[in-house]
């Protein structure tokens, strides 16, 4: 039996220019944080010769091009895996914006190295995940979710045109890390059903040297670097300020990103008590959230609007391997 858990994570600065889109031809700069909300997987050998998969569905196949789980399929693939039950949970489901789809994919490769008692590095399980998912299965995305969930913390990801990502921590005072963890505050609007679509479009625009949306990733790429520099002086209420900023330039890259609703949830937070905030992910629905002057007066406002807050701090050990026997 193998257990593994990998974290969800919140992005913080720089969404979307990790894109190979983007940073293929500029390069990308993104912060993100892992949080303590995670994506468990479990691998077990079963003496049926199958393969047992179970999510949000269950499936039962005898060979791997038959799973129809697409990362599962190729990983396995990629590993040929033998005959076994893969069971997977999470604190949070699919489709809200915390990139489950990396976590998964990390915690996946991870618990199938385990199994095969390899060592493999974090820097080359990150790299791994993203192959999977950005070049076998052309996925639309970047290389931050993946990442994230493999090294965990308050991390920037500096990304060149050739793809290689310069992991760095971020150096941030140890007060400051504890105000982030108490003012971070993040509620649920629904589930995302848009960003396979926004991201696909975002990639389609850079592709074809749309102005706009080039102008918007270089601002953002800007701000992101902004960001960090605040982050490490300890200037929180420039940073949420910024976020504020931040997620006005991001709205403007796709009229999928945000919607009325978000929009009117953005503004009664911002009357009481947010500094700044951004919806998480692509776009569409997911978790909006905000750094706050006042928490009980944002929690109490985004009760009154019927969202549920997730509480959360900040995970600094990334994907690893709880059970091994």
């Amino acid at each position: 039996m193998i257990i593994t858990r990998s974290p969800l994570r919140i992005s913080i600065g720089g969404g979307g220019t990790d894109l190979p889109s983007y940073y293929s031809r500029f390069g990308g700069f993104v912060i993100s944080a892992a949080i303590d909300r995670y994506v468990y997987i479990a691998l077990h050998r079963t003496f049926q010769r199958r393969y047992l998969v179970k999510y949000s569905a269950l499936e039962t196949t005898e060979r791997i091009d038959e799973i129809r789980h697409p990362i599962v399929r190729e990983a396995f693939r990629l590993h040929d895996v033998e005959p076994i039950e893969m069971v997977s949970m999470a604190d949070i489901p699919a489709g809200t914006g915390l990139g489950s789809s990396g976590s998964f994919n990390v915690g996946l490769l991870r618990a199938i190295y385990a199994y095969k008692r390899e060592h493999v590095a974090t820097y080359a399980l990150a790299e791994e995940a993203c192959h999977v998912e950005i070049d076998l299965l052309k996925e639309p995305i970047g290389k931050q979710d993946q990442y994230i969930a493999a090294f965990g913390g308050l991390t920037s990801l500096e990304i060149d045109p050739s793809g290689t990502v310069r992991v760095s921590p971020l150096r941030v005072p140890t007060p400051t890390l504890h105000d982030l963890e108490d003012n971070l505050l993040m509620f649920f609007t629904g589930y995302s059903r848009s960003a396979s679509s926004v991201l696909a479009d975002q990639k389609e625009r850079t592709e074809r040297n749309d102005p706009a949306m080039l102008d918007n990733l270089h601002s953002i790429k800007e701000l992101g670097l902004t960001i960090k520099a605040a982050l490490e002086k300890g200037d929180v209420q420039a940073f949420g300020e910024m976020m504020h900023d931040h997620w006005l330039r991001k709205r403007k890259r796709s009229a999928a990103i945000s919607s009325e609703r978000i929009d009117a949830w953005y503004d009664v937070a911002r009357a009481n008590g947010a500094v700044g905030g951004k919806l998480i992910g692509a776009g569409g629905n997911g978790f909006l959230l905000f750094y706050a002057s006042d928490r009980a007066a944002l929690r109490a406002a985004m009760a009154k609007e019927g969202l549920e807050e997730v509480r959360f701090a900040l995970d600094f050990e990334g994907a690893k391997v709880l059970v091994h026997n």
